[in-house]
């Protein structure tokens, strides 16, 4: 165990969440998602695994020491419901409140159709999968930047 660190984030993930930089995406998935062969063909090229949590709760982990990228641009996309794009399940609803959280605001998901998803995922940094087995508790985030602390 480390101090101030999520215990749900384990020594692959805070490498890899580390080695990212600025602009790089990364994916955390359900269940259902096919996770590892999407991530064979990822920046890092294995998949990681934050296993027996809810897409919500690997999502508050990653963010307690991911920055996501500033209100340029969107830096926080979910799977879009197949026919029905602006429809939010629940598992959506609940990583939307984890993003608020971490942000001290809200900042909205931009929603991605399934199929393009899969191909955004390709070209991430790399896959993170979970205990999700509600269906759409797929996510693509941008990381962001820390600021320089003023002297």
């Amino acid at each position: 165990m480390l101090k101030n660190i999520d215990p749900a984030l384990n020594a692959d993930v805070l490498h890899a969440l580390r080695s990212m930089g600025h602009g790089d995406t990364l994916v955390i998935s359900d269940t259902n998602f096919p996770s590892d062969a999407i991530a064979r063909q990822t920046t890092l090229g294995k998949l990681l695994h934050i296993d027996n949590v809810s897409a919500a709760r690997a999502v508050k982990a990653v963010l307690s020491v991911l920055p996501l990228d500033t209100p340029l641009q969107p830096s926080a996309g979910r799977m879009e419901v197949m026919g029905a794009p602006d429809e939010l399940p629940a598992v959506q609803r609940e990583v939307q409140a984890e993003i608020d959280r971490a942000e001290g605001k809200p900042a909205p998901m931009y929603g991605i159709e399934r199929f393009a998803f899969y191909e955004e995922a390709k070209k991430a940094y790399c896959v993170i999968t979970t205990g999700e087995t509600r269906f759409y508790g797929c996510f693509l985030f941008t990381k962001g930047v820390i600021p320089p602390e003023s002297a």
